[in-house]
């Protein structure tokens, strides 16, 4: 069974290989492009801890961490897969939330709870471009002072690859992989513009979260499914009832 997954690279690396490993054939379409952004900051700021909601916002800075003075200090990851890229960056202390916005944010009044990080310090949160919620306004009111600086964004990518739209005319593609709503959104657009929207939504939508499986249903897809958890194994085993429902 063939599989697409629209999650840029490098993790659709990884996804595609965890994929290949339960017997499925995949098909990787990218659809937002990482283009990390300068980050300058003035030194003059004593951060308390790092907040991070995705793996780029880190990799967007590696080059810059050492003379940034970051490794040492806390840092609040989104997940579990952001927190592996924390750690292979150098960060030492990583605490790791339940896989969206809304743990994160729990996550680190928890830890002020628990007093591992002072109610009152600055905390620097390492963002995209296009953010889905004002973490840094929901820590503010809860009495932190939060720095937003954005290291990256991601540009969507119009086209899908020619094998993916001749998979999707052949009805060669049994399902579709989504992780955000940007790269959602990005594969609706791309599939109107190849001419493949039809039968592209025609196959089960597996999504990572109910905000990103809203993007599709708004768009006319009928077999959506949403993650138990937002985590890839949760993904995997929502594709894996998908496609045993869709067969039986």
């Amino acid at each position: 069974m063939a599989i697409l997954v629209t999650r840029p690279h490098p993790d659709n690396e990884t996804t595609a290989v965890a994929l290949r490993a339960r017997g499925f054939d995949v098909h990787l379409a990218p659809l937002l492009k990482f283009e990390p952004v300068a980050f300058h900051d003035s030194g003059e700021t004593k951060y308390g801890g790092v907040i991070v909601s995705s793996a780029n916002a880190i990799r967007a800075i590696v080059p810059q961490l050492a003379e940034l003075k970051l490794l040492k200090l806390p840092l609040f990851a989104v997940g579990e897969h952001t927190a592996s890229v924390a750690r292979e960056a150098g960060f030492v202390e990583v605490i790791v939330a339940g896989g969206d916005a809304a743990a994160l944010r729990d996550t680190v009044l928890t830890s002020a709870r628990d007093k591992r990080l002072k109610k009152k310090s600055t905390l620097l949160y390492l963002a995209g471009a296009d953010l889905s919620r004002d973490l840094a306004g929901e820590l503010g009111a809860d009495g932190f002072d939060v720095v937003t600086q954005t290291t990256y964004r991601m540009a969507p990518v119009r086209h899908l690859p020619r094998e993916v739209c001749d998979g999707f005319a052949a009805h060669g593609i049994e399902a579709v992989l989504h992780y955000s709503r940007r790269t959602a959104r990005a594969f609706l657009e791309a599939a109107r513009g190849e001419g493949v929207e039809i039968s592209a939504l025609a196959i089960p939508q597996c999504c990572l979260s109910e905000n990103v499986a809203a993007v599709l249903r708004e768009a006319g897809a009928t077999q959506v499914t949403v993650a138990a958890s937002p985590d890839e194994n949760a993904l995997f085993e929502t594709l894996e009832r998908a496609l045993r429902t869709r067969l039986a």
